[in-house]
């Protein structure tokens, strides 16, 4: 638990069902009743779902991992709430005081955040200036696809590989806000005020850029309609003639058909790759992401700079294959297959190939279960991804990024996070953190 937390009163769920009981006869104006005011206490892990909570406040409050679904808190104070990890689906902030406050990694699905203030904020500790403490609202890796921010009051806010496919932010200050590696696609952002916004590496597809264009805003390898690549559906084959030429390459080593190449295409209009077999494919900064990639066969394939975000790919094959500096943020490979694989006849000939996902993006990666022997992860960025009870047996981390990493569990003998083959203690959140 942070050390700002420790002293936070805790709250029982019959406790916390009183209060909004009394805080409902408040908003009936019936006798007895009493708004709900909460002020640093710890409700982590209760449930709020479906409650009305106009204009509670519950400012500096523990409240991760709690199920606020379906809540209305229009225009209640949130300020430097900790709500990272919650279950905010379709949850009313219309107007809602949320300064401050720290949304890391929870489902805003169809969440309304209309007006809502979403600027710097926070609690000054014992003997520090009132705006000492200040911080950016953080909804980094939180998913708010559909979500409605129109007119939000967000300038600075952390939005970075947030899920925002479909959001409406129409008129919302933006200005300042980090939204580096966001998925913006097909999002509403007519009159958002973006002024020295970073959208680098953003998905922006389905998205009018003219007036983003004009403002002073990082677009620096973003994911845009004009720069997506070549769609697989105009490729002069059909992809199954493609890959049966393929297959003919594989199985005659080479002397008769052709290897798949499909380095720089854009393949989102099949949605699904489903159980297919691609073993040996090249596809060099081709762009998979969103697609349903479930038991894809991938064995030995160099896929390197390609788009894999928010990708289904569990218990895929992907043995030996050369993942370097893709992009996996948010996808879904538990029960993925990412060992080594040894090629060759002989002791004199054999070749071992690991799995090598090097300096790549792995941010909110769900590995869990995973088979990643061997597997090498120099300089990539694994920050909040889920290795919990993978085999990470002889796994290179040399020089990674392994914030809020979750090793529950996994298997790290003889696997080397740092440059001097040690390793680190992990630690793991619980539901009072």
């Amino acid at each position: 638990m942070p050390p700002e937390q420790e002293s936070l009163s805790s709250i029982t769920q019959d406790q916390l069902d009183a209060l909004v009981s009394l805080h409902n006869r408040f908003l009936e104006g019936r006798i007895g009743g009493r708004r709900a005011i909460l002020s640093n206490a710890d409700l982590s892990g209760l449930s709020l779902n479906g409650k009305d909570l106009r204009q509670a406040n519950f400012s500096g409050c523990s409240m991760a991992r709690m199920d606020l679904a379906f809540v209305n808190f229009q225009e209640a104070s949130l300020y430097a709430c900790d709500l990272s990890f919650s279950n905010l689906y379709q949850t009313v902030f219309v107007r809602a005081d949320l300064r401050g406050s720290r949304i890391e990694n929870a489902n805003l699905e169809g969440a309304d955040l209309e007006s809502a203030d979403l600027r710097k904020g926070g609690i000054a500790g014992p003997g520090e200036a009132a705006g000492h403490t200040a911080q950016a609202v953080n909804f980094s890796g939180a998913n708010l696809s559909g979500a409605k921010l129109t007119g939000s009051m967000a300038s600075h806010a952390d939005f970075s590989d947030a899920t925002m496919c479909s959001a409406n932010v129409s008129g919302a200050d933006l200005r300042g806000a980090v939204l580096e590696g966001a998925n913006l696609s097909d999002a509403e952002m007519e009159g958002a005020k973006l002024g020295g916004a970073n959208l680098k590496s953003a998905i922006l597809t389905g998205v009018e850029l003219k007036d983003i264009k004009a403002k002073d805003v990082d677009l620096s390898e973003a994911v845009t309609d004009e720069n997506i690549g070549v769609s697989v559906s105009d490729l002069d084959s059909s992809l199954p003639t493609m890959i049966e030429t393929h297959r003919r390459w594989i199985k005659s080593v080479g002397q008769t058909g052709d290897q798949l190449d499909l380095s720089d295409i854009d393949m989102r209009p099949l949605k699904s790759l489903k159980m297919e077999k691609l073993t040996a494919i090249q596809a060099l900064n081709a762009k998979f992401f969103g697609m349903n990639l479930y038991k894809v066969q991938l064995q030995s394939a160099v896929l390197d700079g390609s788009d894999f975000r928010d990708c289904d790919m569990e218990e895929a094959d992907l043995r030996g294959s050369s993942f370097i500096k893709c992009n996996f943020s948010h996808a879904k490979l538990s029960g993925a297959n990412c060992s080594s694989l040894l090629f060759g006849a002989g002791a004199g000939t054999n070749r071992f190939n690991p799995c090598n996902f090097e300096e790549g993006t792995l941010r909110y990666t769900n590995f869990e279960n995973a088979k990643m022997k061997n597997a090498v992860f120099k300089n990539a960025d694994v920050s909040f991804a889920n290795f919990s009870n993978a085999d990470l047996t002889g796994a290179d981390f040399t020089g990674a990024n392994t914030e809020g990493a979750n090793f529950d569990g996994a298997n790290t003998q003889d696997s080397v996070f740092d440059r001097d083959g040690s390793r680190p203690v992990f630690k793991i959140p619980t539901d009072k953190e």
